[in-house]
């Protein structure tokens, strides 16, 4: 499987990722000039700071007494001026710098035959192949995780003549070549950063160094490239890049291309090949034409094709021991980003690991543990600064210093409940895991999340239920130009989400009793799902919907109770309706990332034919670029996540207690295979069907139980042993 194109990229959406998780780059494939434009997961602008606002605590009592009499835009006013973070924006995730190579032909001006440019997903390298006077020419590009280099092999029927050098946005910078090494080396305020190149002659050549460039001879060349900067973590900014570099080269350096290229497939396969899906054959056409007709419904294989870039993208841009993904992922060409490249909470950061559990990447939430950890005890010095409480809370965005505190204006950053969405993964974790040591680690971290709502949640005058406040429904405003307000419906969701599972964390791993009673009875006292004037779900305590001045907004927050969580599921045919109606009324037409969820909401209604024309929606080319990157539009990668996770949630579901086989098939898929998906209770599941029937069946059961298994209509409910196979025979009913 495949991305392939017939021209190189003459744009940064055009070029082709690759990434180890750590470092990355993306190929344009040039023929005269190739270029490599270079990401390091670590490099930030800024340094290490406390953003809690120490005056915050003070104005909190009037801002909560100007939300509960109604005064909201007072109320975002105050918010604005006493309440945010110092400083009011975070720091940029940025671009790295450029490895360029120029290749001088054998015959100048000769025209370009046989080109062909592509990603092949099933070993993670980019190829370039084309022939010019009378040469045949051929590069492979991969990175490589277990030797921590980008390898890029050049080869050619006969010798080449290559200049290459570097290139960097930052004004602190300098290159220099010497022997056979290429080096950039540079600075973003606290952070320095190294870029090293080495070349390798497979057979004989020439290799000088002139004017800050290497000059190369020869007919197969091996070019190595290290990455690092003095990032450690968000408090740490001591490491030297020079020694990490040298040492990951002078290793890498000691094997072949093929030792490097066979340990890098042995890392990526063991984790991409676990998953299958195949939807129809693939027309032989560049993957951007298929993109521009895929719309016409013929080319179901994009779909998959789709699928599996996403599982791809996320075992590139967040594997163990790197960082989590940001909104771009691990590929950036800016200094400043669209929303800085950052960690935005208040959906785009959970939606990059919808598909982890599902899509069977577990590992892949690693980074993302690793961050919540860290937030968590950055929040717990804004927990104490702006609100007086225990635990730990997170606002709507954090960054690589690990920021927690509101930024960016009130409308948007007057969230809190961003740290209680993040903690949902750990229990996702273990529920498709059953995993209680790793459960065990993160207890502390889902608990102190807990502790701050039982100390900042208060009570609304008008109901006496428990409420945050001040808060938003995020990003959307409830009246013109003002967003803050009192327990918008989805902080209670999340928040009676985190409650009880904590509650169910802290049964499992026989912990805190006390503790239990504590969040169970807050969370009977959170505001219960309510149903709106017109039918709908209600986005706030008041049932402010219809007059809301964005009635397409693209958040659709009100609706988590449905996706991703459980809240709402086909035992509760009322609010499914009013989950519909919300639905219908917000439209599918929005940003990429929105398309995705509305996706996965309608693939929870169990409405097939509406969920892929979500998917037809995000497959155009307003909404994807020429490489498959999502487009909001400019490019965040929420979306391909998203998406993954959307056709997961088509072909499988275990959300409600049970394994639904095909819940939400669409009738453009009649013919299908998919093998590898993970549910819920510990199941790897492989399905067949035809003519949109279930034809084959494997489910195999990684712990002993009871599973309870849905096709259609039909139910059945069988023991389970550790690695005991159910089939589609088991399903049968009885005469």
């Amino acid at each position: 499987m495949r991305l392939w194109y017939d021209k190189p990229a003459q744009e940064w959406l055009e070029a082709l990722p690759i990434g180890n998780g750590t470092i990355g780059a993306m190929v344009f494939g040039g023929v005269n000039s190739e270029r490599l434009a270079l990401n390091h997961g670590d490099l930030w602008g800024g340094g290490p700071h406390n953003d809690a606002n120490p005056d915050a605590l003070e104005a909190l009592p009037e801002i909560r007494q100007l939300v509960f009499s109604g005064e909201y835009a007072a109320a975002q006013a105050l918010v604005n001026a006493r309440f945010m973070g110092q400083p009011l924006r975070q720091r940029p995730y940025q671009a790295l710098g450029n490895l360029l190579l120029t290749v001088v032909p054998p015959a100048q001006g000769s025209e370009i035959e046989s080109y062909e440019r592509e990603l092949d997903l099933d070993d993670a390298i980019v190829r370039v192949r084309y022939r010019q006077g009378g040469v045949d020419y051929t590069r492979e590009v991969l990175a490589s995780q277990p030797d921590g280099v980008i390898a890029f092999r050049l080869t050619a029927s006969a010798p080449m003549h290559l200049r290459l050098s570097m290139s960097c946005p930052h004004l602190a910078h300098e290159t220099r070549a010497s022997g056979r090494t290429l080096l950039l080396a540079g600075m973003s305020d606290t952070v320095t950063f190294e870029a090293r190149a080495q070349v390798q002659l497979e057979g004989n050549g020439v290799i000088t160094a002139e004017d800050g460039q290497l000059i190369v001879r020869g007919r197969s060349v091996v070019i190595l490239l290290s990455m690092a900067t003095s990032y450690v973590n968000w408090h740490d900014t001591s490491d030297d890049p020079a020694t990490w570099n040298a040492k990951a080269l002078s290793r890498a350096m000691k094997k072949s291309w093929e030792r490097l290229r066979l340990a890098h497939l042995a890392v990526y396969q063991k984790l991409y090949s676990r998953v299958s899906l195949e939807l129809g054959p693939e027309p032989a056409l560049p993957t951007s034409v298929r993109v521009q007709s895929f719309a016409q419904g013929n080319d179901p294989a994009l779909a998959a094709l789709h699928f599996q870039y996403g599982r791809y993208l996320l075992i590139s841009c967040s594997y163990p021991g790197g960082p989590p993904a940001t909104l771009q992922g691990l590929w950036n060409e800016s200094l400043t980003p669209p929303w800085d490249s950052k960690y935005t909470v208040n959906i785009n950061t959970e939606m990059n690991y919808w598909p982890a559990a599902p899509a069977n990447l577990l590992e892949c939430y690693d980074p993302l543990f690793r961050m919540i950890e860290e937030v968590a005890e950055s929040g717990r010095r804004t927990a104490r600064t702006q609100y007086g409480a225990g635990g730990w809370v997170c606002h709507h965005n954090t960054d690589g210093w690990r920021g927690t505190a509101p930024v960016d204006g009130a409308f948007w950053g007057m969230w809190p409940c961003g740290g209680a969405w993040l903690c949902k993964s750990f229990w996702d974790h273990y529920e498709f895991t059953r995993d209680k040591k790793t459960l065990a680690v993160h207890y502390p971290t889902m608990r102190g999340a807990a502790e701050f709502f039982l100390d900042a949640l208060v009570t609304d005058p008008k109901t006496g239920w428990l409420v945050t406040c001040p808060s938003v429904s995020p990003e959307n405003a409830h009246h013109p130009g003002v967003s803050v307000c009192a327990g918008p419906a989805m902080d209670s969701q999340i928040i009676g989400d985190l409650f009880e599972s904590v509650a169910r964390a802290a049964e499992t791993l026989k912990r805190d009793p006390e503790f239990v009673v504590k969040v169970r009875t807050a969370r009977a006292k959170l505001p219960p799902l309510q149903i709106g004037k017109a039918g709908q779900l209600q986005e706030w305590l008041d049932d402010w919907d219809l007059e809301a001045p964005e009635q397409d907004h693209r958040h659709v927050s009100h609706l988590y109770a449905l996706f991703p969580s459980n809240q709402i599921t086909r035992e509760s045919a009322l609010l499914m309706g009013a989950a519909r109606k919300s639905l219908e009324r917000r439209g599918d037409m929005a940003t990429g990332w929105s398309l995705a969820w509305k996706l996965n909401l309608w693939a929870r209604l169990g409405e097939g034919e509406r969920a892929h024309a979500l998917l037809a929606g995000l497959l155009t080319p307003e909404r994807t670029a020429p490489n498959l990157f999502d487009l909001h539009p400019p490019f965040q990668i929420d979306g391909n996540f998203g998406a993954v996770s959307g056709i997961c949630e088509m072909l499988l579901q275990s959300h409600a207690g049970e394994l639904h086989l095909l819940p939400a098939l669409p009738p453009q898929w009649p013919e299908g295979r998919v093998s590898g998906l993970r549910a819920r209770g510990g199941y790897l599941v492989s399905l067949a069907w035809s003519g949109g029937v279930l034809t084959d069946v494997a489910i195999v059961s990684q712990n002993a139980g009871e599973c309870r298994i849905r096709v259609g209509e039909q139910v059945s409910v069988l023991k389970t042993r550790k690695g005991g196979v159910i089939t589609l025979v088991d399903l049968q009913p009885e005469e």
